[in-house]
């Protein structure tokens, strides 16, 4: 990516995820709702990062030619799931860590029990988010109904959080390369598949780019893992947001435990050129943003 390309990317990321973030605050429920929990719940949602599981379903809509302001309820919702699995993930019973995205994780802040309901309420209100605000938005019923359908599966006990079983199920054994890529694809990769796959459908990809970007999602998931792995080593925290060498401190396998670190990276790099591969066979209307998203997230720092 030249410098252009990536002042360019920098800034259609900026202007997506802030795109994202105004759905959200509008989509959280403001009546009715115990205002400790409200406010446990905004909390999370509205601590920064990246927003790239988001930006992924908006790019991805973008692809294949569709109108991504339908997009947005489908992003706002998978953006939800992915607060709740992180708000769980601190939690002394997961991973215990203090910060998250640079700030006091949520039970540090309005306690375990409430941290939990504030993520469960962040889990059910995501299908409520996505249902009502898809048929706002003229989402055809079947698309939402097969939405609905994707994202309990990415998201549930066959996806994200199987893989998280595995993964407290693997602390403190030594777990082989097939088993942590099987962790790992689950864990972190459904869900960006997920969010592509949204993405794709709602813009109305036909089966052979749905495929093609499933495979991309695939790649790039496991890319994504691998390098979180790396910065987990190498990374700055305050760049991070987080404490590094977390992994280690909870005995985990990790890929430069397996593999080293340079062979990390080239393993990150190969499974980025197989998915930027299968997109531009796909036949997309316009492949460039997921390209470069792609090549984006192989350099990340944070």
């Amino acid at each position: 990516m030249t410098t252009q390309d990536v002042n360019e990317l920098r800034t259609y990321l900026q202007q997506t995820a802030k795109r994202v973030e105004d759905v959200l605050i509008k989509s959280l429920p403001q009546e009715q709702v115990n205002p400790i929990l409200q406010e446990a719940m905004a909390y999370s949602l509205q601590a920064g990062g990246k927003r790239m599981r988001p930006i992924m379903t908006l790019t991805a809509c973008e692809a294949v030619g569709g109108n991504t302001v339908q997009a947005l309820p489908a992003a706002a919702a998978i953006e939800m799931i992915h607060t709740y699995s992180l708000i769980h993930d601190d939690l002394p019973a997961m991973d215990n860590d203090d910060y998250r995205r640079g700030k006091l994780t949520n039970h540090k802040v309005y306690g375990e029990a409430m941290a939990i309901l504030a993520g469960d309420g962040l889990l059910t209100h995501a299908f409520h988010t996505l249902v009502h605000g898809s048929g706002k938005e003229q989402v055809a019923p079947e698309v939402i109904l097969q939405l609905v359908q994707e994202l309990s599966a990415y998201a549930g006990p066959t996806g994200m959080v199987g893989g998280q079983a595995y993964d407290l199920q693997a602390e403190k054994q030594r777990v082989d390369l097939a088993g942590l890529n099987h962790i790992h694809t689950h864990k972190t990769g459904d869900l960006i598949v997920c969010s592509l796959r949204a993405g794709a459908m709602i813009g109305g990809a036909n089966p052979a780019q749905l495929a093609a970007i499933s495979t991309f999602g695939y790649c790039i998931g496991l890319a994504f893992q691998i390098q979180d792995d790396i910065l987990d080593v190498t990374g700055d925290e305050k760049m991070l947001g987080k404490k590094t060498n977390s992994d280690e401190k909870l005995s985990k396998s990790t890929y430069p435990q397996l593999l080293g670190i340079e062979k990390s990276k080239q393993t990150v790099q190969a499974l980025t050129d197989e998915g930027k591969q299968a997109l531009m066979e796909a036949g997309l209307t316009d492949e460039k943003r997921l390209l470069q998203l792609a090549d984006f997230l192989v350099k990340r720092e944070s």
